[in-house]
């Protein structure tokens, strides 16, 4: 489941071409600082506006609230700093949990455009529930930036309200083969997915990009807790690494099965897994671990981790710097004067700035141009940046 002061991409390129390893096969480690230029939620601080709101939308409580959370800390901070520094215009941030359920999250969609205040839109955080509610938004013509659902096929339905603020499963998923093969040295990896449409997709990707490096594959289901039939699998397969596609709440107790039957393979994790809880619940395992995501590490965003720290309360986390970005964005949208949804979305269509995480600007089907992708690992029961993939 996060930037230079020229650029972030330049950075980032360069940090990749200095590995202090020297070979173009090591990720590098050193994370992009804060671009001069990146977005402020503060703005100028003379902004003036009346009855305005957005809304996050997305889980907040549920199997996999941790990674939604993340995301609507991000957006809240950026509110509140916006409001502070603007006191003629209090924008007010409101909350619609859809436990990240495709079957639940269209009814709560459904009274969110029926509440015809809102003009912009936080969420939703995953695939399943990002693909179930497109159609209302896009009939009520209200923008929503997604920080985190990385399906690729959420693009492909002609709708012209979504925009994704990272970059998706079809970027995610050969730097994900990529780590596996030429940093882990894997000859041999099984690829395991749950039956979200995040994992079947992401697993798609990955085992396309391996090839013949993809020595198996299996399925699990969400909300599954007994994996000896799978992990017997893993250790008679023998594999390098395995990419397992899906969220924490399996894959914590899945690699601390895996690790309970000595199955010595890597365990590689994608941006559903990046999350606390994963150390929580994997146990001994947790150690081994490592994770890919389409997100920018805050280590040197120094001035948003400590005022996170400040307001929120705990540490940012997987998509935070993500929520915190489009939530400017839709603030900038807001301290030019725009009220109502359309010019909102005229708004983000056209948008073409820095933010924290990277560069802001939207094709038409809502896709970002740059999408960086990150390795990290568990050192010291916390999970650190190990460089960028892509």
């Amino acid at each position: 489941m996060l930037a230079a002061a020229a650029s972030v991409a330049l950075t980032a390129c360069a940090a990749r071409d200095t590995s202090s390893s020297g070979s173009s096969n090591s990720p590098s480690v050193a994370a992009p600082s804060q671009a001069a230029d990146a977005a402020d939620p503060k703005g100028d601080g003379k902004a003036t506006c009346s009855g305005i709101t957005i809304a996050y939308a997305g889980t907040i409580n549920g199997a996999s609230a941790a990674l939604g959370q993340n995301i609507l800390y991000g957006a809240d901070l950026a509110v509140k700093q916006h409001n502070t520094a603007n006191p003629g215009c209090q924008v007010k941030l409101s909350q619609f949990d859809t436990e990240g359920k495709p079957d639940k999250a269209p009814g709560i969609v459904t009274q969110l455009v029926n509440e015809a205040g809102i003009i912009g839109v936080v969420g939703l955080p995953f695939s399943g529930e990002s693909k179930a509610t497109g159609d209302l938004f896009d009939g009520a013509s209200l923008v929503h930036i997604t920080p985190s659902a990385t399906n690729p096929a959420l693009t492909s339905h002609g709708w012209k309200t979504f925009f994704r603020g990272m970059g998706n499963d079809a970027v995610q998923g050969p730097a994900a083969a990529k780590f596996m093969t030429d940093n882990l040295k894997a000859a041999k990896i099984c690829v395991v997915q749950d039956d979200s449409d995040y994992g079947t997709g992401l697993a798609a990707q990955v085992t396309q990009a391996l090839g013949a490096k993809a020595s198996c594959q299996d399925k699990v289901k969400t909300g599954q807790t007994d994996f000896s039939a799978v992990v017997n699998k893993m250790s008679q397969e023998k594999p390098d690494a395995i990419f397992y596609a899906g969220y924490y709440p399996e894959a914590a107790p899945f690699a601390q099965q895996l690790d309970d039957k000595g199955v010595t393979a890597k365990f590689v994790g994608p941006d559903g897994v990046k999350d606390a809880e994963f150390i929580k619940g994997a146990g001994n395992a947790a150690s081994k671990a490592y994770f890919t995501c389409p997100c920018v590490p805050e280590d040197n965003f120094k001035d948003f981790t400590a005022a996170f720290k400040s307001i929120e309360g705990k540490d940012p986390g997987t998509y935070s710097p993500e929520g915190y970005d489009v939530t400017t964005i839709l603030l900038k949208g807001i301290d030019k004067g725009i009220k109502d949804r359309a010019a909102l979305l005229d708004f983000v269509k056209n948008y073409d700035g820095q933010g924290l995480t990277k560069k802001f600007k939207w094709d038409a089907k809502g896709e970002l141009s740059d999408t960086p992708v990150w390795s990290y690992k568990v050192v010291n029961g916390k999970i650190v940046n190990n460089g960028q993939i892509s």
